[in-house]
């Protein structure tokens, strides 16, 4: 008589990263402590006049963050989204002044300018090998020359109220939350599912943490890498909107200046890794709070405006430094 014996098999399951990662909490943190203090200090910080307008300041920055923490996840990097927002916002608004647009057509002119302006970068880089830095801080130049060429070293004047919707004003919020604020938590929310949930997303991971590997396990990464320049752009356009709704009825030079450094601060803040292969939806969105609530206290408090340079500046060399000694421990045997 012979006895069989079964062996069961465990089931393989696909472990997650937890929804809400340390750094997230720790940022978290410091926007509670940060927001106590200033409340303290300045009591005006804590009433809607000032947090709304803060909320409006945050959008674009988090937003184009969704789309820089797609590509730094990657492995690299988007200095052109300043010149990229110069060129969408003067062609938007010449066009909303010259045809009147309305708001659908507005808004889809300025995501496809961000879009071509995005796909070029992508083409560049996924298919010319060229190091991203390289190529998105050559191609700022162009864009703020051409952008410059639109403006005719003129401010575009009489900019209809075409994005009101998105504006600071009471037409651009419902129950006291602005528009482009709730704008931007949708579609972050919708990008942390896709990094989290899909095989698009994990591939992203891939690529940053080793392309040569991710193309021999059957990554498309040239495909991979353009849409994330791609996708960045479109929402530099829609963020292009949002810069304009949130200024006056002139639209000047300035717009879209040092914004690349603002979005790459939050980005790095958030917790993704500069090195690539790792990084957070959500703390893009918290460093971008974070970046701007440094910015709002300095001015409420009355201080030099460089300090607000120094503190930014110091969260990045803690939060790159952090993530230095993480990967160094890692690789500890």
């Amino acid at each position: 008589m012979t006895t069989e014996t079964t062996t069961v098999r465990p089931t393989a399951r696909r472990i997650l990263p937890p929804p809400v990662t340390g750094q997230e909490f720790v940022l978290t943190g410091v926007i509670v402590a940060l927001w106590v203090l200033l409340g303290v200090f300045t009591p005006a910080f804590l009433t809607p006049g000032s947090i709304q307008p803060l909320l409006v300041s945050v959008a674009p920055i988090a937003l184009i963050g969704v789309g820089m923490t797609f590509i730094i996840i990657t492995a690299g990097i988007d200095v052109s989204v300043g010149g990229a927002i110069m060129l969408c916002a003067v062609i938007t608004a010449k066009m909303m002044v010259t045809a009147n647009l309305p708001l659908p057509l507005a808004v889809g002119l300025s995501i496809a300018a961000g879009l071509l302006l995005g796909l070029v970068n992508g083409v560049l880089i996924a298919y010319g090998r060229v190091h991203a830095i390289i190529i998105t801080f050559g191609t700022a130049n162009l864009f703020q020359f051409f952008a410059l060429r639109v403006f005719g070293s003129e401010t575009v004047n009489g900019i209809p109220g075409t994005l009101d919707v998105f504006g600071r004003g009471e037409a651009g919020r419902t129950l006291g939350v602005p528009h482009s604020f709730a704008i931007m938590i949708v579609i972050a929310a919708i990008a942390w599912w896709y990094l989290r949930h899909t095989t698009g997303g994990r591939h992203l991971f891939a690529i940053g943490g080793n392309a040569n590997a991710a193309r021999l396990a059957g990554i498309r990464v040239q495909p991979r890498v353009m849409v994330a320049y791609a996708v960045t752009g479109a929402l530099v356009g829609l963020a292009a909107c949002f810069f304009i709704a949130a200024g006056t009825s002139t639209l000047d030079q300035a717009v879209g200046s040092g914004r690349e450094l603002a979005v790459i601060a939050a980005v790095v803040i958030g917790g993704t890794s500069i090195l690539g292969g790792r990084g957070s939806v959500i703390g893009t969105v918290l460093g971008a709070i974070l970046v701007q609530t440094v910015t709002s206290g300095v001015t409420q408090l009355g201080w030099p405006s460089q300090l607000a340079t120094l503190f930014v500046g110091v969260f990045i060399i803690i939060a790159v430094g952090t993530d230095l000694l993480r990967q160094r421990v890692r690789a500890q045997p």
